[in-house]
């Protein structure tokens, strides 16, 4: 594709600037050829920085307070004291959760969890939800994926002679909680580098500094210590390696960037995946989801496990995934992974139903000009309306914040934004700009969450809209998709869409989409929802399939699409996967 055509198709089709040196050395330090040229259009320079080993990551000490959690929880595993996990009803929030129980519980713990009903408690350690974990009679609660924002949550812990500890990974607001310690990379005078860790992935490092303070105590040399019950157990203390497949999950799950610590993270959790080596609800939740572990990838836990295990909470109790997770017999596993299942459907049949009434509002919302885009019905289903404020996101290339009836009286919404627009900051502005009118809000730069009272609604719709436009620069509000350039004839072949499948990929550090002119040769429906095409491309026949898309293609496109591998009846081929087009006739 030569630079005249990318740039007269910038506003759909775009391809990534070279960065030649980068790529010439990461070639020069033997990286195969595309995979150097994927890279250093990524950002990545340095040679090094392609170690992705557990070794290479982050030290816990360089996690502010970590070390202090692991004193506390030391200090309670010694006093027999009863610790109780206050989960996120996410798929973040529960991985996190079974991370804790079952390296707590290895390591002489007496512990159990909660999690709060998202219809009538909401998020986070509120003070209703305290005087429910006032009957498990905990001397210590800690929060995982949540709590940073729970001030009044943790003070009413206080006035009960409850200790907590918060791990979180969420921005803080004005106030920080008063809680006996937080764990946040996120938190003022934290200087640990990866901002962008999952909920589950800092309850893993609080996990990693506890069993260091255990060694230092000499914990697991004494009479009554125990080397735990996890696999591969040892005279030293549990194997926390073996929980690397629940990070994995929870941090591709909760869609944040994927630097260097994460993706050592995801990399690690994918090869035990793949050999192997996972629990038995990682390995059940494979099975519901129709996917092969042995050849796992970001997009299988993405697209088939992380929906499954999002499903209990977004429709019924998060419990159920929980127990999913930490469950130790495969066929209990099994059961409890096709409930799961059978949620999912569900929550696909509500969000299908929910999909087509916001279509009939969109027209309206477009012909106001909107920056952004907030809709709501009295008929929508609150664990559902992340999913559509996504999907609606992805279509108008818009921020979304699509809310839902909660209980007396409020709305409860969930927002989603596009690049060029911190979500949760807007929030901040709009509370400050119109005290009173978010009773609660949070999250992060892409999506976060509110309630406000129905009355008060029109008035969210225009503030959060007048100060998203003064925020957004406009020329992110046009709809292109960054494309990695033309993929050479030799590397269409099922090989190399295995070599790219075996990378990890995802936020921050998107996987290949290639362009290119192809030349259509034909194309028919099949199942009546999706095209399938015959290209010429590359100088090459090329099956290709683009999915829910119905309009017959021109003779010459210009496309954007994904490598992947077709394997019907025993054979495997190249398939293009197109994400879109643009007519490319002469």
């Amino acid at each position: 594709m030569n630079s005249q055509g990318s740039t007269a198709r910038a506003r759909l089709i775009r391809q990534r600037p070279a960065a030649l040196a980068a790529e010439l050395a990461l070639r020069g330090a033997g990286v195969h050829p595309l995979l150097s040229r994927l890279y250093a259009s990524r950002g990545l320079r340095d040679p090094a920085e392609l170690g992705l080993k557990l070794d290479d990551l982050l030290r816990p000490h360089a996690l502010l307070n970590c070390e202090r959690a692991a004193v506390l929880l030391a200090d309670a595993i010694a006093a027999g004291s009863r610790l109780l996990i206050v989960a996120d009803y996410d798929c973040d929030g529960a991985t996190a959760c079974a991370v804790g129980l079952q390296a707590l519980r290895a390591m002489g713990a007496r512990v159990d969890y909660i999690v709060p009903d998202r219809f009538t408690l909401g998020y986070g350690l509120s003070p209703a939800l305290v005087e429910q974990c006032r009957a498990l009679e905990p001397d210590l609660i800690i929060t995982v994926d949540n709590g940073i924002a729970s001030v009044e949550g943790v003070a009413a812990a206080r006035r009960h002679g409850i200790a907590t500890l918060i791990t979180d990974h969420h921005l803080p607001g004005d106030q920080l909680p008063d809680a006996a310690c937080i764990v946040n990379p996120n938190q003022p005078g934290c200087r640990f580098e990866s901002k962008a860790i999952a909920g589950v992935g800092v309850m893993f490092y609080v996990m990693l500094a506890l069993r260091a303070e255990l060694r230092r105590r000499g914990h697991y040399r004494k009479p009554g210590g125990t080397p735990g019950d996890m696999p591969g157990s040892a005279a030293g203390g549990p194997n926390l390696s073996e929980l690397l497949p629940l990070v994995a999950l929870g941090t591709v799950a909760d869609v944040v960037p994927l630097d260097r610590n994460n993706r050592i993270l995801v990399s690690e959790g994918l090869a035990r995946i793949r050999s192997g080596r996972m629990p038995p609800g990682i390995r059940a939740l494979f099975a519901a989801a129709g996917r092969d572990p042995r050849r796992a990838t970001t997009m299988d836990i993405g697209f088939g496990l992380a929906p499954r295990l999002n499903a209990a909470g977004r429709l019924t109790d998060m419990s159920i995934g929980i127990e999913t997770l930490i469950h130790t017999d495969e066929a209990g596993a099994l059961e409890l992974a096709r409930r799961l299942d059978q949620l999912n459907a569900e929550r696909r049949a509500i969000q299908a139903s929910m999909s087509e009434q916001a279509a009939a509002m969109l027209p309206e919302m477009i012909d106001a000009g909107s920056t952004t885009v907030t809709l709501f019905d009295p008929a929508w289903h609150q664990g559902v309306v992340g999913i559509l404020a996504g999907r609606i996101k992805d279509q108008m290339n818009r921020p979304a914040f699509i809310f839902a009836p909660g209980e007396s009286g409020e709305l409860r919404g969930s927002g989603r934004s596009i690049a060029g627009l911190h979500l949760r900051d807007c929030l901040d502005l709009v509370s400050k700009a119109a005290p009173g009118l978010l009773h609660r809000f949070g999250g992060h730069a892409a999506a976060a969450g509110a309630t406000l009272a129905a009355d008060r609604l029109e008035e969210f719709r225009h503030l959060f809209d007048a100060i998203a436009t003064r925020l957004i620069d406009p020329a992110a509000l046009q709809r292109e998709i960054v494309t990695d350039g033309p993929l050479e004839a030799s590397y269409l072949t099922p090989a190399c869409a295995q070599l790219l499948e075996a990378e990890v990929w995802g936020q921050g550090f998107s996987p290949p989409i290639f362009s290119d002119r192809c030349r259509v040769l034909s194309q028919r429906l099949v199942a009546g929802k999706h095209t399938r095409l015959q290209l010429e491309v590359a100088g090459c026949s090329m099956e290709a399939i683009r999915f829910n898309w119905v309009e017959a293609a021109p003779a010459h496109i210009e496309a954007a699409f994904r490598l992947s591998v077709n394997e019907y009846n025993g054979l495997a081929r190249a398939q293009l996967v197109i994400e879109a087009w643009e007519d490319a006739a002469l």
